[in-house]
Order: structure tokens, then C-alpha cells, then sequence
């Protein structure tokens, strides 16, 4: 196998660089930046005479480390400009910094697998499915700019990294391009602050595992106009599982400068390495039944080794304006290096437990991706009412090669005494295949109010799209595609009903390529998946957002057969839901994070016509997470919540395979020792609940939830 590390870290860096230098003063909107300071603008007058009020922009509501709150007053995935929840028409969920901390996650997985409304396929941290409203995420946004995710490749960040996370549910077209309709995922990076300041944490939990993490900021300069942030992690990670661990190493810098007082520019660099001996889950019998066996059952082998490489460069430069808006220009370069070789079962256990033979996969996967994006946000005014219009444009390029050989072991194991000590396969690369595909875009979204309270919102988006595969072992271009002008919509509508509260309806879109050729050889037409939304976001109480929604999602255009051996672009499936969320303060020391999610999906046409599409989205989802500061002991904290899903399954070669719904209780308390030192004590499954969190196929993906665990943090800040 083929390993390459840090032979090509700084060439890209330097390629950004210099189209950062390169570019006129363009910018990111002044909320997107961590200085909360009050930009205030000189009244301008138009060519037509008509004055622009002032503009006021203000940062404190966007980043989230300095806030112990569960909401954020200002969220930006589906969307450039950072705007408050109730201006998004769509449901969105928002992570900070401070609901990190207290779920004691580190991957994005493990986080997601504790937010309102989202499915997490298992595997191992790092390398999960993620799922919304039925479809898989194929891409992550850092700090706006995307980034392609495959679950295998276990490319998903560790959470130090981030300030807070945020998820958009139901298709995000406008500024996406291509994707699937899953959503939007972005993560804020932590930015340099102008004052010094720090952490160092060291977590311990009762599997073995053992995370350090170093973070500090620092002001550059006596007047801290330049400024730097450098974030460390060394995570030796252990499971329940035998011969099953995942070690993490994290770096990551960030610099940030204001050429004026209205100019600044951010590089930031990132570097996570995972090494790992992966597991990929139990089998089922022949029918489909789980296994009833001990959760640390494994099915690997001694040689079964995970390792990638991810390399992260972004760099912004951001112009604010005095008469309000702003310019950016920004781009992000990545560089993944992944190898793996493993082995699992290969084939269903008997009723004895015996699986007849071993399965193994081994890959060598690189890939370079360059995303880059300019744009424009101006408001205006017109017949006494503020409006905006943002414009801009896009381009994304992802290269990748991959060499792929599998096979069997002819060997017989059992799975109530396996034997892990199996010969190790000589592996031949028997698939080789390069792939490349480029995208362009050009969009726009104008906002505009008739009336105070009602704002109207249209958008779209042309995109240009092409790909193509060769064969590396003959030479031969296997598929090649040119999606030419592919018009996006976008459509909502926004009623402040009271000052607290506003009713919103949307119609979104996306398109998702195919590489499946019907009869006479073409590639079928892209995929389309269209939502519409309507729902209520809210504030109560003393500081509880609150939002209702109901959703129909189509995605169209899928491939089926026409039932003469060819393939057509007809297929229909449609997932209809509610989501009913809270988060934020219900009164002085209590926080909340609450979601509840049914929602039910089915095939609109074809052979299947009329059976669930999404088998592995449960019918009723519940996440709901409380935590109260003590007034009586005013230096403790408590805190507790469940998780509870009904029922799933999925089908696996017409097979069946379906799981019981549970609910697990996790619970954390936490003592701040000094005003500097804290120490948090996090639980997980409290009441030792057994149950399957996945089922896959009856060979493999079949994964039991995590037993009764904790984890002990002690954390020093400066």
C-alpha cells in the first residue's frame, strides 16, 4: 500500500495565498467575524435622492465560545450573510460551543448523534453516515466553504476545532450547486481573538481512552489589529469493542489581520490524522434476525488497519462598507490521503454462530478539492422599506484516484469465540480509477420587505457541471457527463406575526448528478429534489427559541428499470414530516436542547411503489438534554437527557433486518474547582440499555449501541 504524508502541505497554501493577494479588497460581513464591535455609517444619499439609513453591524451573536447559551442570535449555513434563525424559512439546528462541551464530543459524528431531527448510520468515530429527512450528506461547509464527505474515508473534523455547528434540513441548491438533498452542514472554525487567552483539558474514560487538548489565542501586535490561534489534539481513543481503537492528532492554526478598519484577512490551516483498527460491525443470521451477543463482539483481525490524512487550507479576505454590506472573496483547498486494509465477516452466521467465510477491503484513495467563492451583499432602500441583494459566484474542482482491491478467506470464525488471528491477504489493486469533476455557478438572492413585517425572498442559481472517470489499468475514459446551465430556484417568504415570533413557507431545490446510462448509452438526467416548508420560529420565556414545521421532500428523476434490463430516470420517492424543536433558556440556570421529528417516506411509483424509502429513518425521533446551574451550590452543575427512537430496519438483498426502537439516558455534572479549573463528569447510557443503534446487511453494519460509560474531564483556562 501506498502512504504519503506531508509531502504536499505547502504548495496549496501558497497557491491560496496568492489568490488572496491577487483579488480587490472583497469581504465577509462584519457577524462573521469574532469582533463585536458597532460599525456605525454616515447617512448616504443615492443618485436617486433617496438616503440610506444607518447601518448597524454587530459580531457578539455569531461566535459562540465566550457564551455559555445552547441558541446563537445569528446562524449563516443555507445562506452567505450571518441573519438571525427567524429569517431562514428552513428548519435549522445550532450546536455552540457550550452544547459541545457538555456532550463531551469530539467527532462531528458523536455530536450529530446528539442533535434534534438527525440519523446516524454507526461505524466507527470519524467515518459514519450522516442522514437528514432521508437522504446521506455528501459535503461539509467550513466557514461556508464546501468540502466533499464520503463516510468510508473518515474525513469528518474533530470538534476542537470548531466554534459551533450548524444544520440546515431539506435541499440547499442556491449556493450549493450539486448535492443531495439532504441539507447543509457547516462548521465555524474558532477565529483569533485580540486578547490572550487559552485552555488546556485532559479526559479520561472508562474504556481507556485518554484526549489532551491545547488551545490558545493570541494578539500578534500591542493593538491586536494581527492575531493568531493555534489548537492541538493528541486523542488515544478506546471502544467497548475488542481489537477495535481510533487515535486522533489535531493542528490547527489560524491568522487573522485587519489591513483597515473595515479589511480583514484570515488563512487558517488545519491537519488531522486518524489511525485506527476499525471494525465494521456484526452479522445476522441467514433470515435476518440480530445477533443476541456480547457488545464487545468483534469481527475484525488482528491486521485490520485504518489510517488518512487531512490537510485543510482556507483563506478569506472580507471588505465591509460604510454605506452597508459587504464584499468577500474565499477559498478552501483540501488534500486526503486514505489507506485501509480490513477484514470482516463474510457471509450470515448460523444458528451456532459460525459465518463461513472472511470478507476483506482494501482501498488507497487521494484526493485534491479546490472550492472558491465570491460574492456581494448590499442593502438598499426603495419606497421607504430596506431591501438586499446578494450576488455571486462559485467554482469547485475535486480529483481523486482510487485503487480498490476485495475478496474472501476461506476460513470459517464463530462470533461467540472469534478468532482475530486470521492470515493476512496479499492484495492486488485489481480497480484503479481516476476521477475528476469541476463546477461552476452563478447566483443570487434578493430580499425584499413590501411592508414591515413581511419580507419576500427569491433566489436562483445556474450551474455548470462536468465530470468524468478513466480507467488507470487500460486507459479508457469509463464515463464522461456535461450538465450545461442547470437553473436552481429558490423561494420563500418570511411574516413577523408578533415581535417574537414569525410564520415563514420555502421552496427549495437541489440536483444530484447520476452515472447510470439507459439503453442507448447516455447518462441519465441529474436527480431533483425539491422541499417545500412552512413552520413558526419563535422566542419564549427567558430566551428559548422555538420553531414548528412541516416539510414535503420529493427527489426525482432516479434511476429504475423499466422492466426490460434498462435503466430510466423516472423513479419518485417523497419523505413528509413535522419538526418541532427548542433550545436556549427556559428560566435563570436552566438550558435546553429539544427536538422531536416524525416523519414518513415512501416510494411515489415503480415496483415499489408505495413502500418506505428511507427504512432506516425512524417513524418518531426524541433528543431532549436539560441542564441547570444549582443556586444552592452555585459552582455545581447538572445535567441530563434521552435519546429515543422507534423503530428501523433496513433491506438488505430483499432480506429484512429490523431493530427495536430504545431510548438511552445520558447524564453529566460538573464542579468548577477555581475560578481557572472546572472538572465535568459526562455519563453515557446510564442505565446500561442494550440495543442495536444500526442494522446494514447480514454480513456486516450491524452495530450495538455504546454499553453504560463515562468519561472524566478536567479543564484549566486562561
Amino acid at each position: 500500500m501506498r502512504m504519503r504524508r506531508d509531502n504536499r502541505l505547502w504548495g496549496p497554501s501558497a497557491l491560496v495565498l496568492a489568490i488572496m493577494l491577487a483579488t480587490p479588497a472583497s469581504a465577509e460581513d462584519t457577524s462573521q467575524t469574532d469582533k463585536a464591535k458597532d460599525n456605525t455609517a454616515e447617512a448616504q444619499a443615492d443618485p436617486q435622492g433617496v438616503v440610506l439609513p444607518t447601518v448597524r453591524v454587530t459580531g457578539s451573536g455569531y461566535e459562540t465560545e465566550d457564551s455559555t447559551s445552547y441558541t446563537s442570535s445569528q446562524i449563516s449555513v443555507g445562506e452567505k450573510d450571518a441573519r438571525t434563525p427567524r429569517e431562514v424559512p428552513q428548519t435549522t439546528t445550532v450546536l455552540t460551543r457550550q452544547y459541545l462541551d457538555d456532550r463531551d464530543v469530539s467527532s462531528l459524528d458523536t455530536a450529530l448523534r446528539k442533535t434534534p431531527g438527525v440519523v446516524v448510520l454507526s461505524n466507527d468515530n470519524g467515518r459514519s453516515s450522516l442522514y437528514s429527512r432521508g437522504f446521506e450528506f455528501d459535503s461539509l461547509y467550513f466557514n461556508g466553504l464546501p468540502a466533499p464527505l464520503s463516510s468510508i474515508y473518515g474525513t469528518q473534523p474533530d470538534m476542537a476545532i470548531v466554534d459551533h455547528v450548524e444544520i440546515l434540513r431539506g435541499p440547499s441548491g442556491l449556493f450549493a450547486g450539486a448535492g443531495e438533498p439532504a441539507g447543509a452542514i457547516n462548521m465555524r472554525l474558532k477565529q483569533p481573538t485580540k486578547e490572550l487567552g487559552g485552555s488546556v483539558a485532559v479526559t479520561g474514560d472508562s474504556w481507556g481512552g485518554v484526549r489532551v487538548e491545547g488551545d490558545v489565542s493570541t494578539p500578534l501586535t500591542p493593538d491586536g489589529k494581527l492575531r493568531g490561534r493555534a489548537v492541538m489534539v493528541r486523542d488515544d481513543g478506546q471502544t467497548w469493542i475488542d481489537n477495535n481503537d481510533n487515535n486522533t492528532t489535531v493542528g490547527y492554526l489560524s491568522l487573522q489581520g485587519d489591513l483597515t478598519d473595515l479589511t480583514t484577512v484570515t488563512l487558517s490551516y488545519s491537519n488531522l490524522q486518524r489511525d485506527m483498527k476499525p471494525f465494521n460491525g456484526l452479522p445476522t443470521l441467514a433470515n435476518g434476525t440480530l445477533l443476541d451477543v456480547d457488545r464487545s463482539t468483534t469481527t475484525g483481525t488482528d491486521w485490520n488497519d485504518f489510517s488518512n490524512q487531512v490537510v485543510d487550507y482556507i483563506g478569506e479576505i472580507e471588505h465591509r462598507f460604510d454605506s452597508g454590506g459587504y464584499a468577500k472573496l474565499s477559498a478552501r483547498y483540501s488534500d486526503r490521503d486514505v489507506d485501509f486494509l480490513y477484514g470482516y465477516a463474510g457471509s450470515a452466521a448460523n444458528s451456532s454462530g459460525t459465518v463461513t467465510s472472511m470478507a476483506w477491503l482494501a482501498r488507497d484513495y487521494e484526493e485534491d478539492s479546490l472550492a472558491v467563492d465570491a460574492h456581494v451583499s448590499r442593502p438598499f432602500v426603495l419606497f421607504g422599506q430596506e431591501h438586499n441583494v446578494l450576488v455571486g459566484a462559485d467554482y469547485q474542482k475535486v480529483d481523486s484516484t482510487l485503487l480498490q482491491g476485495r475478496g474472501t478467506i476461506a476460513t470459517r470464525n464463530n462470533v461467540y469465540a472469534w478468532n482475530t488471528d486470521i492470515s493476512m491477504p496479499r492484495v492486488t489493486y485489481s480497480t484503479q480509477t481516476e476521477t475528476d469533476s469541476e463546477q461552476y455557478g452563478l447566483y443570487g438572492q434578493l430580499r425584499v420587505k413590501p411592508v414591515d413585517d413581511l419580507t419576500l425572498i427569491g433566489g436562483a442559481r445556474g450551474t455548470w457541471y462536468n465530470d468524468k472517470a478513466v480507467n488507470m489499468l487500460t486507459g479508457v475514459q469509463t464515463s464522461s457527463q456535461i450538465i450545461g446551465g442547470k437553473l436552481t430556484p429558490y423561494y420563500g417568504a418570511v411574516y413577523d406575526v408578533l415581535p417574537e415570533a414569525s410564520v415563514y413557507a420555502s421552496y427549495t431545490e437541489i440536483f444530484q448528478p447520476q452515472d447510470v446510462t439507459d439503453a442507448t448509452g447516455k447518462i441519465l438526467d441529474p436527480r431533483t429534489g425539491g422541499q417545500y416548508e412552512i413552520g413558526v420560529k419563535g422566542t419564549v420565556l427567558d430566551g428559548l427559541d422555538v420553531a414548528a414545521a412541516l416539510f414535503e421532500l420529493t427527489d426525482k428523476n432516479r434511476s429504475m428499470s423499466d422492466g426490460n434490463g434498462n435503466n430510466v430516470a423516472s423513479e419518485e420517492v417523497r419523505m413528509r414530516g413535522l419538526e418541532l424543536q427548542a433550545a436556549g433558556m427556559v428560566a435563570p440556570g436552566w438550558e435546553v436542547m429539544a427536538g422531536y421529528t416524525l416523519s414518513r417516506s415512501e416510494y411515489l411509483n415503480g415496483t415499489s411503489n408505495g413502500s418506505t424509502f428511507s427504512t432506516y429513518t425512524p417513524r418518531h425521533m426524541v433528543q431532549a438534554w436539560v441542564k441547570h446551574h444549582l443556586e444552592a451550590v452555585p459552582k455545581l452543575t447538572v445535567g441530563g437527557g434521552v435519546k429515543a427512537f422507534s423503530d428501523f430496519r433496513s433491506i438488505s438483498s430483499g432480506t429484512s433486518i429490523d431493530a427495536d426502537g430504545y431510548a438511552v439516558v445520558d447524564a453529566m455534572v460538573g464542579y468548577q474547582l477555581t475560578d481557572s479549573i472546572s472538572t465535568t463528569l459526562t455519563v453515557n447510557n446510564l442505565f446500561d440499555t442494550t440495543y442495536y443503534e444500526r442494522v446494514g446487511g447480514t454480513s456486516v453494519f450491524n452495530f450495538y449501541g455504546e454499553p453504560l460509560s463515562a468519561a472524566l474531564r478536567l479543564e484549566a483556562k486562561f
